[in-house]
């Protein structure tokens, strides 16, 4: 943010006033597991950790689990996330990890899609994944299905990144007084992470700045 304010400072000096603040990460939660064998059909590894691509090209999803007020509230495959800027693409919430949850998701997600697009998407082995209705649906929109090796989560590790980042910057650093106020912030978030939040890998621009220039350029 301060290069592209045209402030150079050797990133050093900011590490050296970062510690004199007390400023540091915050611990991330452990992954929600979604595996509970075989229910259904098991796709091959076709994205093989080959994380670059063009828009629209390779999405990845996944679902993860936060505890608030004594229960449990699920982020679905939503995120689905665009590899080629990390943009959040779609997401749901609900109390249960039901297939609703990755429906609904999908039916977001594709709204992103025009006849030119052939799309790749990505996933661990969850017992959503496996289901027929899903797979279904990824064919009758020409959806190519890949998922992750059994225990490897380094196959997937763009949204593993993600739900790290997610809980650390929203879920540990506020309070929150409903379930219905946990949504509404989050759907600021993700505003906020896709319109924002600015990457070094992405030249210093957010998601959405990057793929608006690279739109812009080509």
């Amino acid at each position: 943010m301060l290069h592209n304010e045209d402030e150079r400072v050797n990133h050093k000096k900011v590490q050296r006033i970062m510690q004199e603040l007390g400023l540091k990460s915050v611990v991330r939660m452990k992954k929600y597991r979604s595996y509970k064998g075989n229910v259904g059909k098991i796709a091959p590894n076709i994205l093989e950790r080959n994380f670059i691509a063009s828009p629209n090209e390779k999405w990845v999803t996944d679902i993860t689990e936060f505890k608030l007020f004594g229960e449990k509230l699920y982020l679905s495959p939503s995120p689905m996330l665009d590899l080629f800027n990390g943009e959040v693409i779609a997401y749901s919430v609900n109390s249960r990890p039901t297939y609703s949850l990755v429906s609904k998701m999908l039916d977001n997600a594709f709204e992103r899609l025009d006849d030119k697009d052939v799309l790749l998407i990505h996933s661990d082995q969850g017992w959503h994944y496996q289901m027929r209705q899903y797979q279904q649906a990824l064919k009758d929109h020409g959806i190519t299905q890949s998922m992750s090796r059994k225990g490897n989560c380094y196959d997937n590790a763009v949204i593993e990144s993600f739900f790290g980042t997610l809980k650390s910057e929203f879920l540990y650093t506020q309070e929150f007084e409903s379930v219905e106020e946990f949504k509404a912030e989050l759907d600021q978030y993700i505003t906020y992470y896709n319109h924002k939040r600015i990457k070094s890998k992405l030249k210093g621009m957010s998601p959405v700045q990057y793929r608006t220039h690279a739109l812009e350029v080509a």
